[in-house]
Protein backbone atom coordinates (compact mmCIF):
# COMPACT_ATOMS: atom_id res chain seq x y z
CA UNK A 1 0.00 0.00 0.00
CA UNK A 2 1.01 3.28 -0.88
CA UNK A 3 1.65 6.21 1.96
CA UNK A 4 1.67 10.11 0.71
CA UNK A 5 3.35 12.71 2.49
CA UNK A 6 3.25 16.42 1.70
CA UNK A 7 5.78 18.96 2.20
CA UNK A 8 6.73 22.73 1.13
CA UNK A 9 3.36 24.56 2.43
CA UNK A 10 3.96 27.56 4.19
CA UNK A 11 3.05 31.37 3.92
CA UNK A 12 3.60 33.26 0.88
CA UNK A 13 2.51 37.02 -0.37
CA UNK A 14 0.28 37.07 -3.30
CA UNK A 15 2.15 36.96 -6.81
CA UNK A 16 4.63 34.54 -5.06
CA UNK A 17 5.28 31.19 -6.03
CA UNK A 18 5.58 27.73 -4.03
CA UNK A 19 6.36 24.38 -4.67
CA UNK A 20 4.66 21.47 -3.03
CA UNK A 21 5.88 18.24 -3.27
CA UNK A 22 4.25 14.40 -2.22
CA UNK A 23 6.73 11.68 -1.44
CA UNK A 24 5.27 8.00 -1.58
CA UNK A 25 6.06 4.90 0.22
CA UNK A 26 6.19 1.46 -1.45
CA UNK A 27 7.86 -0.01 -4.80
CA UNK A 28 4.54 0.36 -6.67
CA UNK A 29 4.45 4.43 -6.93
CA UNK A 30 5.24 4.53 -10.59
CA UNK A 31 1.78 2.68 -11.37
CA UNK A 32 -0.35 5.02 -9.92
CA UNK A 33 -2.16 8.10 -11.22
CA UNK A 34 -1.51 11.04 -8.78
CA UNK A 35 -3.24 13.95 -7.97
CA UNK A 36 -2.89 17.25 -6.20
CA UNK A 37 -6.44 18.70 -4.14
CA UNK A 38 -7.30 21.75 -2.03
CA UNK A 39 -10.08 22.51 0.78
CA UNK A 40 -10.40 26.07 2.12
CA UNK A 41 -12.39 26.51 5.50
CA UNK A 42 -15.85 26.18 5.25
CA UNK A 43 -15.41 24.60 1.33
CA UNK A 44 -15.71 21.29 -0.32
CA UNK A 45 -12.24 19.54 -1.16
CA UNK A 46 -11.29 20.46 -5.24
CA UNK A 47 -9.39 18.83 -7.71
CA UNK A 48 -6.30 21.29 -8.61
CA UNK A 49 -4.67 18.78 -10.96
CA UNK A 50 -3.89 15.25 -12.04
CA UNK A 51 -1.47 13.33 -13.89
CA UNK A 52 -1.25 9.81 -15.47
CA UNK A 53 1.48 7.15 -14.18
CA UNK A 54 3.84 8.00 -16.58
CA UNK A 55 3.33 11.88 -16.74
CA UNK A 56 1.72 11.66 -20.59
CA UNK A 57 -1.33 13.10 -19.35
CA UNK A 58 -2.33 15.99 -17.03
CA UNK A 59 -5.22 17.99 -15.50
CA UNK A 60 -5.46 21.35 -14.34
CA UNK A 61 -8.81 22.69 -12.93
CA UNK A 62 -9.85 26.04 -14.74
CA UNK A 63 -8.74 28.06 -11.75
CA UNK A 64 -5.20 27.18 -12.22
CA UNK A 65 -4.43 26.89 -15.76
CA UNK A 66 -1.41 28.82 -16.75
CA UNK A 67 -0.02 28.76 -12.65
CA UNK A 68 0.21 25.56 -11.51
CA UNK A 69 2.30 22.31 -13.37
CA UNK A 70 2.64 19.30 -12.04
CA UNK A 71 4.87 16.86 -12.54
CA UNK A 72 6.55 13.37 -11.00
CA UNK A 73 9.65 11.93 -10.56
CA UNK A 74 9.21 8.10 -10.55
CA UNK A 75 12.71 7.69 -9.18
CA UNK A 76 12.33 9.91 -6.42
CA UNK A 77 8.61 8.54 -5.70
CA UNK A 78 7.59 11.82 -5.69
CA UNK A 79 5.00 14.54 -7.52
CA UNK A 80 5.13 17.97 -7.23
CA UNK A 81 2.76 20.81 -7.83
CA UNK A 82 4.97 23.92 -8.88
CA UNK A 83 2.62 27.13 -8.05
CA UNK A 84 3.44 30.63 -9.47
CA UNK A 85 1.15 33.89 -9.39
CA UNK A 86 -0.68 32.87 -6.23
CA UNK A 87 -3.67 34.22 -5.04
CA UNK A 88 -5.60 35.03 -1.92
CA UNK A 89 -8.22 32.68 -2.95
CA UNK A 90 -5.50 29.88 -3.32
CA UNK A 91 -5.50 29.62 0.18
CA UNK A 92 -6.59 25.97 1.79
CA UNK A 93 -4.69 22.64 2.92
CA UNK A 94 -3.61 21.40 -0.30
CA UNK A 95 -3.74 17.16 0.05
CA UNK A 96 -1.94 15.22 -2.68
CA UNK A 97 -3.80 11.38 -3.76
CA UNK A 98 -3.31 8.15 -5.77
CA UNK A 99 -5.22 6.16 -7.88
CA UNK A 100 -3.92 2.66 -9.22
CA UNK A 101 -6.58 2.08 -11.72
CA UNK A 102 -4.87 3.08 -15.25
CA UNK A 103 -8.25 4.50 -16.46
CA UNK A 104 -9.20 6.13 -13.33
CA UNK A 105 -10.26 9.98 -14.01
CA UNK A 106 -7.62 12.11 -12.91
CA UNK A 107 -9.91 14.84 -12.42
CA UNK A 108 -11.78 13.61 -10.09
CA UNK A 109 -11.88 13.58 -6.89
CA UNK A 110 -13.92 10.54 -6.18
CA UNK A 111 -11.45 8.30 -8.39
CA UNK A 112 -8.44 8.56 -6.12
CA UNK A 113 -8.44 5.82 -2.90
CA UNK A 114 -5.27 7.34 -0.80
CA UNK A 115 -4.68 10.38 0.61
CA UNK A 116 -1.68 12.59 2.27
CA UNK A 117 -2.16 14.11 5.27
CA UNK A 118 -2.11 17.81 4.23
CA UNK A 119 -0.36 20.89 3.51
CA UNK A 120 -1.32 24.32 4.52
CA UNK A 121 -0.68 27.20 2.24
CA UNK A 122 -1.31 30.82 3.03
CA UNK A 123 -1.28 33.26 0.37
CA UNK A 124 -1.89 36.83 1.96
CA UNK A 125 -3.03 39.69 0.19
Amino acid sequence: QVQLVESGGGLVQAGGSLRLSCTASGRTFSTYAMGWFRQAPGKEREVVAGIRWNGGSTYYADSVKGRFTISRDNAKNTVYLQMNSLKAEDTAVYYCAAVSRPLAPIGSKYAYDIWGQGTQVTVSS
